[in-house]
């Protein structure tokens, strides 16, 4: 999950390294909220389900550990 998630992240923001552990995506302005909506559109498709409205929170795209969670909870596998 953790490659695929890393790998979509490229797609939308090239010029970062998505791949760094320890790294807050938010604080150090690697997503803002527009990638976040481009985002959520992107894995929703990836893995065939729908990330809900109230788990769209900064928190939850800090980290690619944050993304798969956040996956996890609304049902990718």
């Amino acid at each position: 999950m953790k490659e695929k998630i890393i790998e979509i992240l490229t797609q939308l923001r090239p010029e970062f390294d998505f791949s760094q552990e320890g790294v807050d995506f938010i604080e150090e302005g690697m997503l803002d909220s527009f990638d976040i909506v481009a985002l959520v559109s992107e894995l929703d498709a990836a893995y065939g389900i729908s990330i809900d409205g109230m788990d769209i929170l900064p928190e939850n795209f800090s980290s690619v550990e944050a993304i798969a969670a956040l996956l996890r909870k609304n049902g990718a596998k």
